[in-house]
């Protein structure tokens, strides 16, 4: 947002918070003459926010859904109706502290499907019930955007307001706990859900970065925001699908399918997914029929610079972040990962580039990429069939096992052996095929290389990690730029603990246990001294590589899986060769 911009929002924000305050002071004068409003039989006014108006409950009953249970899971809103109102809502004290660069959660899948499940020896089939579909237009231009994100920050600033004298007043509805944040309040949270189903984008995106390692230690607010945006099925209408379609493929676009579903089967922050069969000619040269077509939302790839502004104004306004999150060079990193997610040429090139890398692999399969239906904003390739990996814990141990092992030996491919890795950790974008036993790939948007300078340092630094070498730890996270040199000692030992917990699975002969592990805690318990006293951000390169990384390693926790990790890693990085030409050796 520029200069001109935030001084508007703000002095307008300011403007109507002075009215709020005005009208909050009158209500608690009422109510506290009121006595009968204090009994237990209270009931509080309901009203309608004109800003979270648009968003319709999903069935008659879920009208008073209001928030999910924290852990948070991947469970249908049918779990949480009820035919009472809500009046109150509880939610847990906040600790911000715990804020880390985490995995993106999966896509929503829109439409009914069925699940396959191994039960024993058997495939048991089990039937998901989805959001229901919504169609809501997006706003397309910088203009409509900004009007957007300023009418959140004066409601923001007001929610803000009246949370404030709510609770001095003491005027807690029964039941109710007020989180650490008067910015996060029930109301505020609805507001940002609503704006954020809406816009979707960069929005999204960025606040998929800030999430944290897993929901253990998720800020509950911030958790439930994040869920309940994945939770809300909106897409474009057809006026705006048919536009961008028509301006990709072609204004007869229709006659080169056979057929088109106008409804998507998933969406996701910068575009939805539509299924399709190809004409018979396509069909012909392509040798595939079914295809899954990417469509890009109108207006993303041009809004994110200024909705990158917009919410980091929004974020420092708020206070909702530690220091040590170094929010500018975070924004920095979404900006440029985001530009290459919206180039869906780049990524047609990623698919491409990843078949022939798997083209042989036993296991790994990669889409079809069709090119007469591809463009800036339309990516059409082969539709994969398989299963979710959020359902794959309900598997027999072998085939978690399976599953987990080539997930882990993939990303040490990439790293070390490819040079070239897809760094969206989202478990939807793995497909689990029960028949074939093969796992498809999908979403390459975020694929990218890493310098051979980094490769080498962080090479050793994984080494010393395994070998538990503390001293040989700390010289390469220095050398690697995690370090300067000048920290304060507790920082360069929570540092070095964090390390070599994330060295663990590979410092253990035969195989490791992800059922049975503490890494993820312990890693946990480090965070906040890091945050407080580290001197630098960490290397550019490792925001996206530790998204990976770490969605790799709970996926195996999830999975309870049990992974051969240092077979693995010995076998892939012994043949890496750094760039004075040598290699690891290993006893």
């Amino acid at each position: 947002m520029g200069i001109v911009d935030a001084v508007f929002v703000f002095r307008t924000a300011k403007r109507v918070a002075k009215l709020a305050v005005q009208e909050a002071q009158a209500n608690i004068v009422f109510h506290a003459k009121t006595s009968s409003l204090l009994s237990s039989g209270f009931k509080a006014r309901q009203t309608t926010d004109p800003e979270i108006e648009h968003q319709k409950p999903l069935n008659k009953t879920a009208t008073e859904i209001n928030t999910f249970p924290a852990p948070l899971q991947q469970n249908t809103l049918s779990e949480y109706a009820t035919s009472e109102p809500v009046e109150s809502i509880v939610i847990p004290t906040a600790d911000l502290t715990h804020l880390k660069l985490h995995v993106s959660p999966p896509p929503i899948v829109l439409r009914p499907h069925c699940t396959q499940v191994q039960v024993g020896s058997e495939i048991a089939e089990m039937h998901e019930e989805q959001p229901q579909l919504k169609a809501a237009s997006m706003p397309a231009n910088r203009v409509s955007r900004l009007f957007h994100y300023g009418s959140l920050a004066v409601g923001l600033g007001i929610g803000a307001v009246g949370e404030a004298a709510k609770r001095w007043s003491g005027l807690q509805l029964a039941g109710d706990q007020p989180s650490s944040s008067v910015f996060l309040s029930r109301a505020n949270i609805d507001r940002i859900v609503a704006k954020l189903t809406r816009m979707r984008g960069a929005a999204l995106k960025l606040g998929q970065m800030l999430s944290i390692q897993d929901s253990k230690s998720m800020s509950p607010e911030i958790a439930q925001v994040l869920q309940r945006v994945q939770n809300s099925a909106n897409y474009v209408p057809m006026p705006q699908l048919e536009k961008t379609m028509e301006s990709d493929i072609g204004p007869n676009w229709r006659s080169k399918f056979a057929s088109f579903s106008d409804e998507p089967f998933a969406a996701a922050s910068i575009g939805q997914v539509h299924e399709a069969k190809v004409n018979d000619e396509l069909h012909e040269q392509l040798g595939i029929s079914k295809v899954a077509v990417k469509v890009q939302y109108p207006g993303v790839a041009n809004s994110i610079d200024s909705d990158l502004n917009n919410m980091q104004s929004l974020l420092v306004m708020s206070k909702l972040l530690p220091r040590g999150m170094y929010l500018d060079n975070t924004i920095r990193v979404a900006r440029k990962e985001l530009h290459w997610e919206c180039d869906y040429q780049r990524e047609a090139e990623a698919m491409d580039k990843f078949g022939t890398l798997l083209a042989n692999d036993p296991v790994f399969l990669v889409p079809r990429l069709v090119k007469q239906l591809s463009n800036k904003m339309v990516l059409t390739a082969e539709y994969m069939e398989g299963t979710h990996m959020k359902h794959a814990e309900g598997y027999e141990q072998h085939i978690r096992d399976f599953i987990g092992t080539h997930i882990m030996r993939l990303c040490l491919q990439e790293l070390f052996e490819f040079e070239f890795m897809q760094t969206d950790p989202n478990w939807a974008n793995f497909l689990y095929n029960h028949q074939t036993r093969r796992i498809s790939l999908l979403d390459f948007g975020a694929s990218r290389s890493f310098g051979k300078e980094f490769l080498d340092k962080y090479l050793r630094v994984l080494r010393a990690a395994m070998d538990g070498d503390r001293e040989a730890c700390r010289h390469w996270s220095t050398e690697l730029g995690f370090l300067t040199g000048y920290e304060a000692d507790i920082m360069t030992q929570a540092h070095v603990d964090s390390v070599l917990e994330i060295g663990k699975p590979f410092r253990q002969s035969g195989i490791y246990d992800f059922g049975n592990q503490d890494v993820s805690s312990n890693v946990r318990s480090a965070i906040p001294v890091m945050l407080r006293h580290r001197l630098t951000p960490p290397p550019e390169e490792t925001y996206s590589l530790h998204r990976k990384l770490s969605g790799a390693f709970l996926l195996c926790i999830k999975l309870r899986a049990r992974v051969p990790c240092q077979d693995l890693f010995k076998d892939i990085t012994s043949k890496y060769i750094f760039a004075d030409g040598t290699q690891l050796k290993y006893d």
